[in-house]
């Protein structure tokens, strides 16, 4: 069985790696010149001030700056350009000296032209970087080796992700299909690696793949019954217009969304529920089969609630913005519920909260079965070794018994004659 469990875990890594080379072989064709790179302001030839810039009283405010390009083929140049605010809080931004900057170059057919240079906002990915480190150093000091374990774990799911199912659905491939798939690779992956390859990760994948398939179909049916178009986001719509011009499946995509979204609190209980179920069985072996199953959905259902929670409040926080403009303007409620977007947020949430309560049962089944089915095979294995280690003192003991017996029969039939 292990054996087995090891070649599965080896070509999903392969699988992984092989779609990482195939992703690198995609293309975007696009007569885009643009690049982006990176920037320092080093001085402020023309400023305005933070109240003008504050007041929103201007459409045409503009500062002029010189700024040192960090990265790229314009590396070390110095350049002047200017910052053009046009009293909108999204897009503008007020420069100081030594901010660290992206800019948009557009290169120049001609070699000798200097290329045009537009500020694009602030450096972020330094400060992702940082929120980053400190999240895997908590992890390792909290972990130790578990949290190193859950660092290569996270890491091979971003890269199942990013470099298998995206690239597929990219080029045409079912995201409904594509997404159960990737789930179980994800599931399979993370679980062996941090609880290892015993009878609790298999029965978390079992639990967790049967929550998360059911998810994707509950959401797909109703969702198609209540015509979802999957377009209820900014970022769907804009596929419509990508260079590819590949005719995607959106509502495969919006289910696809739904089954990655549910997987990880799906799999947490799974694994709660078998790793506790475990335990008890190790405390108390000589329990039956429907007590242990018993226990395991007692246990789901303490963190059935919070789970629950954690899956709609997640959901609910992305959509606070929209929330607000409703209450603003006093949308009245029969809109608000057959809005595409809200009831996408809806279906999306009770989906895979959906998903959650079911993957309870499921793995406590599985685990119970699986559990007092191996632990009645290693009891019967040890008999079976007990015996056969001793088998001659069972012999001569029964010799002995037996030769035992024998006398006491003899001594018998002599004490019966004597007394007649």
């Amino acid at each position: 069985m292990k054996k087995i469990i090891n070649l599965i875990l080896l070509f999903f890594i392969i699988l992984s790696f092989l779609s990482f080379s195939n992703a690198a072989s995609t293309e975007i064709t696009s007569e885009n010149t643009l690049v982006t790179e990176k920037a320092k302001v080093i001085n402020i030839i023309t400023d305005i001030s933070e109240e003008d810039f504050n007041s929103h009283k201007f459409e045409d405010l503009k500062q002029v700056v010189e700024i040192e390009i960090l990265t790229g083929d314009y590396k070390g140049q110095i350049v002047t350009v200017e910052n053009d605010l046009n009293n909108h809080i999204y897009y503008d931004i007020l420069l100081e000296k030594g901010d660290r900057i992206t800019v948009a170059v557009e290169k120049s057919a001609n070699d000798n032209e200097l290329p045009e240079i537009y500020i694009s906002g602030f450096e972020r990915d330094r400060y992702e970087l940082y929120i980053l480190l400190i999240f895997l150093f908590f992890l390792i000091l909290i972990g130790g080796l578990k949290g190193i374990k859950a660092i290569v774990a996270l890491g091979l799911s971003i890269l199942i992700i990013l470099f298998f199912m995206l690239p597929l659905i990219l080029r045409g491939y079912s995201p409904i299909a594509l997404s159960i798939v990737t789930a179980i690779m994800v599931t399979a992956l993370t679980l062996f690696i941090i609880a290892g390859i015993n009878i609790k990760s298999a029965s978390a994948i079992i639990g967790t793949g049967t929550g998360v398939i059911a998810a994707g179909l509950i959401a797909y049916i109703i969702g198609s019954l209540s015509h979802l178009t999957g377009l209820s986001s900014h970022e769907a719509s804009m596929l419509l217009y990508i260079p590819q011009g590949i005719s995607f499946d959106f509502k495969g995509i919006l289910f696809a969304g739904i089954i990655i979204g549910t997987l990880g609190a799906v799999m947490d209980i799974a694994m709660s529920i078998a790793s506790s179920m475990y335990e008890i069985r190790e405390i108390e072996p000589d329990i039956s089969t429907q007590n242990l199953i018993s226990a395991g959905i007692n246990i789901g259902k303490d963190v059935m609630g919070t789970m629950t929670n954690t899956l709609i409040l997640a959901y609910t926080g992305t959509s606070i913005p929209l929330l607000l403009i409703f209450f603003a303007y006093n949308f009245p409620l029969i809109e608000i519920l057959n809005m595409d977007q809200i009831a996408t947020e809806i279906i999306r949430s009770l989906a895979g909260s959906i998903g959650l309560v079911l993957s309870i049962p499921f793995t406590a089944m599985t685990c119970g079965f699986i559990i007092n089915r191996s632990a009645a095979k290693k009891r019967h294995e040890r008999i079976r070794r007990l015996r056969e280690e001793y088998k001659d003192d069972l012999k001569d003991m029964y010799e002995k018994v037996k030769s035992n017996s024998n006398t006491t029969l003899n001594q018998s039939d002599e004490q019966e004659e004597n007394n007649l």
